[in-house]
């Protein structure tokens, strides 16, 4: 029945084929818009999870500040130091913390030959390499055998050694910080730079190192990575311990400030999930607009057909054989129409390619450009659209033509 229901489908198309081809460009116009609506919301989102990547997402980073709150007989101003012991307690108290290493900076004086550049220096372990996601492109990063000896090695960042060294190779030469003569042992990759942010200007040296350069007693700041999903039950986790430790009030803010990037990362999910929610109701509208096309085409085909279908009746087929003969002749345009439409929306994938979006505000920020990432589950939903689309569009048409009375259809002229 499947292949006469098709058979009949393809005849009736034949039959008006101008009128046919027209109604399928609509359809394919109105699919390619939700599949390349969908993918702009993927890309979206992509680009973001990208800009956070860059950055780390399940980090922490504790700065200290003066309390807003009286707690424990403490008044409110009294400022909050941390030190390396706070690293150890938090070590201890708080098992989902899988790295951690604490933060002493300064701006210093960069010298290498003739040059002389302010970058900041910044002192942590070994293992700020993962919790901050760096990438090497040159030589290698410090480990815990340097901090042990007090090794006077550095590693820089790629827009420091573009300034320091002009192009040439900065493996193995010694440059001064502060008068402070350290080896170049490696060279990390660009990372995306916004505004006045100096991420590609920074000098990496071992925490036990930068002791030579400045009073490392008090902390600038605690850097940490972790696995827990329950990222904000952690936050609180750590305020907790630290307010104990420092007597401070757990619900004060600004005695302890925690940027934590996962909040920012939730926030942004919502925000993609939204639009990608908005542009396939926009792409939905666009394809109803070619769904109204075929309902109005195939009114008119029923119209024409009105002597035809009479004679069916009378030859003995029922209702729902005119039913289903018009539904099929309906949805056979809808995703014929379909096909073509994400045919094209791959084709415009594929030649647009990356639309600008933080690269415009950032440096080294191709990763965070907007991609047409046209998802499985993109064609999924596109797929669902179109079929309730054409299935509403078929139906009216062809309800209409299973009512008709024989007779009447007979007598039509």
């Amino acid at each position: 029945m499947l292949r006469d229901l098709l058979h009949e489908a393809y005849g009736a198309m034949q039959y008006n084929r101008r009128r046919t081809a027209l109604t399928m460009l609509g359809m394919a116009w109105g699919i390619a818009t939700v599949v390349l609506l969908l993918a702009y919301g993927n890309g979206f989102g992509r680009a973001a999870a990208n800009i956070f990547a860059n950055f780390g997402t399940k980090l922490m980073i504790m700065v200290p500040g003066r309390s807003s709150m009286q707690a424990g007989g403490q008044k409110a101003g009294a400022p909050i130091r941390l030190t390396l012991n706070d690293v150890d307690t938090l070590t201890t108290n708080i098992p989902q913390i899988s790295q951690i290493t604490p933060e002493a900076s300064k701006q210093a004086n960069i010298q290498y030959e003739t040059r002389t550049f302010n970058f900041s220096v910044t002192g942590n372990y070994s293992n700020v390499i993962s919790i901050r996601a760096l990438k090497l492109t040159e030589g290698r990063f410090y480990n815990p055998e340097d901090e042990l000896q007090h090794a006077r090695v550095a590693v820089i960042g790629s827009e420091a050694k573009e300034k320091l060294f002009s192009g040439r190779n900065a493996l193995g030469e010694r440059i001064r910080i502060d008068g402070l003569s350290v080896e170049v042992i490696g060279v990390v990759g660009p990372k995306m730079q916004a505004g006045d942010d100096n991420t590609n200007r920074l000098i990496y040296i071992p925490f036990t190192t930068i002791s030579d350069l400045k009073d490392t007693q008090y902390l600038d700041s605690i850097w940490f990575n972790y696995e827990t999903p329950a990222y904000e039950g952690l936050e609180s986790s750590v305020r907790r311990v630290m307010a104990i430790e420092h007597k401070f009030n757990p619900a004060d803010r600004r005695a302890m400030m925690v940027f934590n990037l996962m909040e920012q990362v939730h926030q942004f999910e919502l925000i993609t999930l939204g639009l990608t929610i908005l542009l396939g109701f926009i792409g939905t509208l666009t394809l109803g607009i070619g769904g109204v096309g075929l309902m109005n085409i195939m009114l008119v085909s029923v119209t024409q057909r009105t002597r035809e279908i009479g004679v069916e009746k009378a030859l003995g087929a029922r209702r729902r054989h005119i039913l289903f003969q018009f539904l099929a002749e309906s949805l056979t345009i809808t995703f014929i129409g379909g096909a073509l439409g994400i045919i094209l929306a791959y084709g415009v994938s594929l030649s647009v390619g990356r639309l600008t979006l933080y690269s415009a505000i950032a440096k080294n920020a191709e990763a965070g450009d907007v991609s047409l990432v046209i998802a499985p589950s993109t064609l999924i939903v596109a797929t669902l659209i179109l079929s309730a689309v054409g299935l509403i569009s078929g139906m009216v048409p062809a309800v209409r033509a299973s009512r008709l009375d024989p007779i009447e259809a007979l007598r039509y002229e």
